[in-house]
């Protein structure tokens, strides 16, 4: 995508025609946290059904894993607005993730 600030790496279009808007994060393997905009977050709000965090942890073996992680930040939206940008915790938002879909 172009260097504006969507909120998003990449826009695809689902089986149904609908765009999906998906931010991709990638850490090195035993990494503690990753950092999430508060573009991307209000994007995620603001499109939850087509919004997908797409994890990806780098092996240090070259093997890579990726895992999605769908309505990312649903529950605690009232605090995003106050910050510019979040450092979650990246096993927990790993062990939320399933399998690409």
């Amino acid at each position: 995508m172009a260097h504006n600030h969507p909120g998003y790496d990449i826009r695809s279009a689902g089986g149904d025609g609908h765009l999906i808007f998906i931010e991709v994060k990638g850490r090195v393997a035993g990494a503690d946290t990753v950092t999430v905009t508060r573009n991307e977050i209000l994007t995620s709000l603001n499109a939850p059904e087509r919004y997908v965090l797409a994890l990806v942890e780098v092996g240090l073996d070259h093997n890579d894993t990726v895992r999605y992680l769908r309505q990312p930040f649903r529950g605690r939206e009232e605090t995003y607005f106050e910050m510019t940008s979040v450092n979650f915790t990246w096993a927990t938002m790993w062990d939320r993730a399933g399998d690409p879909s």
